[in-house]
């Protein structure tokens, strides 16, 4: 029996050394696994803030600007020894999780699962103990504007913007042009006019392909343009951000321009110079009244948007010979997402309630992302951020059916909601929105009186999104984006089974409740999407017959551009937020070219100034625009080009 009993014996070693053996073999695969893990959401959700080899920001070589501009600290070293927030397990999930909203750490509570942090975790600490990774291996995370598949949209140089800006800084401000807008003359397709942030206004003649500046409005000092006040450096949208014709400018010359003042300028003076523009008559140019916020900043960077309508009385030449007069000056209780967007109804002709309105897009000044009074600002409605406004800037149009505003500058409809409603702001159409600082209309042939109003919302933590604006909607933020809820803490979770937000006047005062309006397309901040949406039009020209009435729109920072069918955008606006209209990538080569075009200018940095969290290092900073024709043409500020899309394949 001994043998048998000795044999019996080995059996059981030999099986417990092989439990032993394969459990050993099982946990180190599974620890392999969660490390590769760990590694790709790294690459996928850290890298582009902290550095691929998570040595932080500064130390990677580059600045996130932002959050210079918000004097805030750059995302750290983590595998040295010094830890912001403690160094155990649990404080990193904690962070992870919930996010520092001081320093721009997001949560990501609802993008990654409990799992999916600790495997981070584990990474982060492999790297800190290795100094290295080059003994974890893994599949190439995917490029966010590297896609090759379905259409290709050919571009051919159009453009090349006068530099405005500074070459050899690698942040924002480093662009070569900050040109965002082109439109065509109305009534003279052989012009058009660009504006660049930094204060000029152009005019580009497309037969002798000359550009002249028309008006520059960048007075401050030692700057030869119109206003002393005038400021371009702070944040992203600053300075002469918007300018838009009047429905019948080709008979009467009038225009408006949207620019950005520094309110608190000692011994300046908001009325433009007088010596400046020759044929500008400024007797009688007035300022206005500011509009406020319920809680005046208390600092010298202290902003304000100013419209302006401008009359030029001899139009057709490269000069301006008229007047101005300022509409509205409104006071920014923060130094982001400003007013950026005015536009009218094309559609709509004399006699029509809709005639020489104007939807003006105004963003949050990034209050809705700050703890403290402010936070709730696109909800309240005695205030003007985070909404869509609704004004006729001409004071002799609807008399009848309109009131006249506070600084009697201008008329407020009476259809407008929230007209009767104490404390609010007659102005406001819709609201709750983080910055819907592009507005583009769509009108269906079957119904050419009843356009419909899409607002391009860029987001904070999840989703860039396109909205349908109607009378009175409320998009949610900062207690919704996109299709999820937000939290104090800006940490995202799943909408309410019955989704109701009260009506707010203010901070205290409530009125009935509301259902929010959620969008009809978005994307993520994620690779295959994008940092910030641009802006986009409904396609009605020639050469890109593959995309006739559908909706070409792009992300700012990472230059991919999309498109979905009208009918799907219009099907997606049902009331529920699980309907989204597709979205199909276009491939372009913008960033290459963009690139290419930035060294040969004389770009001083590797790569295009600036950086986002999805785009990672190099901006390709996109808008697009849209010639009377229906063409569509891509503004690129990184190197100050304008590009005609002319082909698609």
């Amino acid at each position: 029996m001994a043998p048998i009993l000795k044999f019996d014996s080995m059996k059981i070693v030999f099986s417990l050394l092989f439990s032993v053996f394969f459990s050993i073999s099982i946990h180190a695969q599974n620890s392999s696994r969660a490390l590769l893990e760990g590694k790709n959401l790294f690459a996928t959700y850290c890298a582009n803030c902290h550095g691929n080899a998570a040595q932080g920001a500064t130390k990677a070589g580059f600045d996130i600007s932002i959050i210079t501009e918000r004097g805030g600290k750059q995302p750290p070293n983590l595998t040295d020894n010094t830890w912001d927030y403690g160094s155990t397990d649990s404080d990193i999930f904690k962070v992870i999780k919930e996010g520092k909203t001081a320093n721009m750490m997001p949560s990501f509570q609802g993008s990654l699962t409990d799992s999916q942090i600790r495997n981070v975790i584990a990474y982060v600490r492999s790297i800190g103990v290795n100094q290295g990774v080059s003994k974890i291996t893994s599949q190439e995370t995917s490029n966010p504007t590297g896609s090759k598949n379905g259409l290709t949209l050919e571009l051919t140089d159009y453009l090349e913007l006068p530099m405005t800006g500074d070459k050899s800084n690698d942040r924002v401000s480093g662009v070569m042009a900050r040109g965002g807008i082109l439109r065509d003359e109305p009534g003279n397709n052989h012009r058009a006019f660009i504006n660049d942030l930094t204060g000029p206004l152009y005019i580009y003649d497309k037969k002798s392909k000359q550009l002249s500046t028309y008006l520059n409005l960048d007075g401050s000092a030692g700057h030869n343009g119109l206003f002393p006040k005038f400021t371009a450096a702070m944040g992203y949208a600053a300075g002469l951000v918007n300018f838009v014709f009047d429905p019948e400018y080709s008979k009467n010359g009038i225009f408006y321009t949207l620019h950005m003042e520094n309110a608190i300028s000692s011994g300046e003076t908001a009325v433009p110079k007088s010596n400046v523009v020759p044929g500008l008559n400024v007797d009688g140019y007035t300022t206005t009244a500011a509009l406020l916020p319920p809680i005046v900043p208390n600092s010298r960077g202290v902003r304000e948007m100013v419209i302006v309508e401008w009359t030029d009385k001899q139009i057709g030449n490269s000069t301006f010979e008229g007047t101005a007069r300022e509409v509205l000056r409104l006071q920014l209780p923060g130094i982001f997402h400003p007013l950026n967007e005015m536009i009218f109804n094309p559609t709509a002709k004399k006699g029509d309630p809709e005639w020489r309105v104007m939807y003006l897009g105004v963003g949050d000044a990034g209050t809705g992302e700050r703890p403290g009074p402010t936070r709730y600002y696109a909800q309240r409605l005695d205030n003007y951020q985070g909404k869509i406004l609704r004004i006729i800037p001409m004071m002799s149009e609807h008399r009848a059916t309109s009131t006249i505003s506070e600084n009697g500058r201008y008329r407020i409809p009476n259809d407008n909601p929230f007209l009767s409603l104490p404390g609010a702001k007659k102005e406001i159409w819709a609201y709750g929105m983080r910055n819907p600082h592009r507005l583009t209309w769509y009108v269906d042939p079957k119904k050419p009186t009843r356009p419909t109003l899409l607002a391009f919302n860029i987001g904070l933590v999840t989703y860039e999104t396109i909205d349908i604006i109607k009378k009175g909607a409320n998009f949610g933020y900062p207690l919704r984006e996109g299709s999820r809820s937000m939290s104090e803490n800006n940490a995202m979770g799943p909408l309410p089974a019955e989704d109701i937000l009260p009506i707010m006047i203010s901070d205290s005062v409530s009125q009935g409740s509301i259902k929010p309006s959620y969008p009809v397309a978005q994307y993520p901040h994620a690779p295959g999407g994008g940092d910030a949406i641009a802006n986009g039009f409904i396609y009605k020209g020639k050469l890109l017959p593959k995309l006739k009435d559908c909706l070409i729109f792009g992300d700012i920072t990472t230059g991919r551009v999309w498109y979905s069918n009208i009918k799907e955008i219009l099907l997606a606006d049902d009331n529920n937020p699980l309907t989204v209209a597709p979205i199909y990538e276009l491939n372009t080569d913008i960033r290459k070219l963009s690139e290419d075009t930035y060294k040969k200018r004389g770009g001083l940095s590797s790569v295009l100034p600036g950086r986002g969290a999805v785009a990672g290092a190099g901006r390709v900073d996109l808008r697009i625009a849209e010639d009377s024709e229906g063409e569509l043409y891509f503004l690129t500020k990184g190197d100050g080009m304008i590009r005609k899309v002319t082909r698609i394949k």
